[in-house]
């Protein structure tokens, strides 16, 4: 069966068992493919406004991305998530496993943002700062540079295979190698110190985990910018499918004024277009040729549109030449369009309620996440009871629990701190109650608390709730002022 998706046969003649056919108007019967081949898209290379837009973003996110790890804060690599010691060092910020909740909160930011933005001007995430739109530019460049325009492109794809189709292919794939291999040792720089993984670099001593990742992550890299590009907007990533549920007339899409564009047709630029009965589009197709989806804007939104503005920025260069206004193609709204709206009330619309709401809840949300960081104490602790050894009578008669405690220092200064107990008369901490941790250390201490014979018997049996109370001490840089104490719960046994 042909890839080309149909292969027509005359009314008379025997399709194969099973084909599925459609018949035209003229009683033809068409054999139609269930498999097409995928056309591969080479895109044109455009300047204009969105376009240094696009690569501002590209350059601000990749300077955060491979620069973050080569920067020291505390004699310390800045951004380090230690999983071997459990540390997740952020600049000023010491977090610990316990504080996962940081995590959710920034996953949560994220969601309402990309509500916000979406509701607002459609996909700009996709188009302007997602990995895959950002990688994929990079490498386009790469492809550029190497083997030309999208016209040499086309050609030397089509071409036999010369020595110039050779070194020009094996120079595209070293550069797109060497960017993919340095994105991968830059992401598990993230996991281990990046200046050991340089020093590993270079006897190629790394640890199997750290050449899984590396390879791994480079290995997907390549692919995803190399070779899949838009099949991964298109088809793996699920905010195409549901984006739909996002926009309303009121939001921002890159649009095609039908109503000015219709009819289109190619003209020379001296012709009056009116005496023509033409719109302003001249058919040049250039918009569908730098779209880095392969989709024509011109047939209305698609759900393949990642909203680069491309074609805005290719179109309004067609525009400026035929001495036409730009703005055939344009951020616009399906209300403008309809009703002719101008900039200054698409702008009022777009503050619709929805938009209040979604701006209302991020707000609040981003608050409390600061607040919560700001207000953060310097220690945590966590409260374990010692399964071995429950309860017990001592020497004296007194009733002893033994607990466990994780004392963590979020800090990166030594700290001391004063066990206390509270909850049922007489009960004490019997086991030393100053502790002392290093910059942040987590630190495990057995505590004993014990309680007198004649109090246990007046209390009675049974599990009681108790508060340890763990007071940070003063020391040096530390105002007694700002000296912080954590309570935390537990309960004490009395046997029977």
């Amino acid at each position: 069966m042909s890839d080309t998706a149909t292969s027509a046969a005359t009314s008379s003649s025997v399709p194969a068992p099973g084909a599925p056919q459609e018949e035209g108007d003229d009683g033809t019967v068409a054999v139609v493919s269930l498999y097409q081949k995928q056309r591969k898209i080479y895109a044109r290379a455009v300047t204009g406004v969105f376009a240094n837009w696009r690569w501002a973003l590209v350059w601000l996110t990749q300077l955060v991305f491979y620069g973050l790890p080569w920067l020291t804060w505390n004699d310390r690599q800045a951004v380090l998530l230690d999983l071997a010691s459990r540390r997740f060092y952020i600049f000023g910020l010491v977090l610990y496993p316990q504080d996962f909740i940081y995590l959710t909160g920034l996953l949560v930011i994220s969601a309402y943002a990309l509500f916000l933005f979406t509701a607002v001007a459609g996909r700009l995430w996709c188009g302007y700062a997602c990995p895959q739109t950002v990688y994929t530019e990079i490498f386009m460049w790469v492809e550029h540079k190497i083997e030309g325009d999208r016209a040499k492109r086309m050609k030397l794809d089509a071409g036999p295979w010369t020595a110039e189709r050779i070194w020009r292919k094996t120079a595209k794939q070293a550069a797109w190698i060497g960017i993919a291999l340095w994105t991968g040792f830059t992401f598990v720089g993230y996991f281990t110190p990046i200046r050991t993984l340089a020093h590993e670099a270079a006897t190629l001593g790394f640890g199997p985990w750290e050449w899984f990742w590396i390879l791994f992550y480079g290995f997907a890299t390549w692919g995803n910018a190399g070779y899949m590009r838009e099949q991964v907007c298109k088809y793996m990533c699920p905010y195409a499918r549901f984006q739909s549920a996002m926009f309303d007339h009121d939001t921002l899409i890159i649009s095609y004024d039908t109503e000015r564009g219709e009819p289109r047709g190619s003209r020379s630029k001296k012709a009056d277009p009116k005496a023509l009965g033409l719109g302003s589009c001249i058919d040049c197709g250039l918009c569908v040729q730098v779209c880095p989806t392969g989709i024509d804007i011109r047939k209305g939104l698609q759900y393949e549109c990642i909203g680069c503005a491309a074609c805005i920025d290719v179109c309004d260069g067609i525009m400026e030449k035929m001495a036409y206004p730009k703005g055939l193609i344009r951020y616009a709204t399906q209300n403008s369009l309809k009703e002719h709206l101008g900039w200054a009330q698409i702008v009022r619309r777009v503050m619709r309620p929805r938009v209040i709401v979604y701006t209302l809840i991020l707000f609040v949300i981003c608050a409390a996440f600061v607040a919560s960081i700001a207000m953060r104490a310097p220690f945590r602790v966590d409260v374990v009871r010692d399964r071995a050894s429950l309860a017990r009578l001592v020497d004296d008669g007194r009733v002893e629990n033994v607990y466990r405690l994780q004392v963590m220092n979020t800090t990166e200064q030594s700290q001391s701190y004063r066990i206390s107990v509270s909850g049922l008369p007489t009960l004490a901490v019997a086991s030393d109650a100053q502790v002392t941790t290093r910059p942040a250390e987590a630190r495990w201490l057995t505590v004993s608390v014990q309680m007198a014979p004649e109090a246990a018997l007046q209390a009675g049996s049974g599990a009681h709730p108790i508060h340890f109370h763990i007071e940070q001490l003063a020391g040096p840089g530390l105002d007694p002022a700002d000296a912080t104490q954590v309570d935390e719960k537990s309960t004490f046994i009395i046997p029977r």
